[in-house]
């Protein structure tokens, strides 16, 4: 049974940081593509960052420069960490686990943690 779940979420004053993590069992990170996305209410879910089998990473143009992905194989976990946190960062922030090399092939979701930046 694949699962993900996702913590570190919560309450922060702008500018200020957070990290998220994702831990995944029933599957291992290798062989896969990892990535973060964010819904806002009102507003459609969006890549955030992702990183792929091979290490690779790509961010969304609005976490260039602020977030970090990264992924700890042993731990089988992935993290976001998020520095320099605006207003519009607050959301829903989810981690997926997509198909190698073709990280929008989602396989499965995580239920979500909230952020909420003021």
């Amino acid at each position: 049974h694949v699962q993900l779940v996702e913590s570190g979420g919560g309450s922060v004053q702008a500018g200020g940081s957070l990290t998220l993590s994702c831990v995944a069992s029933g599957y291992t990170f290798r062989g896969y593509c990892m990535g973060w996305f964010r819904q806002a209410p009102g507003k459609e879910r969006e890549g955030v960052a992702a990183i792929d089998w091979d290490g690779r990473t790509s961010y969304a143009d609005s976490a260039k420069g602020r977030f970090i992905i990264s992924q700890d194989n042993a731990k089988n976990t992935l993290y976001l960490q998020m520095n320099s946190l605006k207003p519009e960062d607050t959301a829903m922030y989810y981690c997926a686990v997509a198909v190698a090399g073709n990280c929008e092939r989602i396989l499965n979701w995580g239920q979500g943690t909230q952020v909420t930046v003021s």
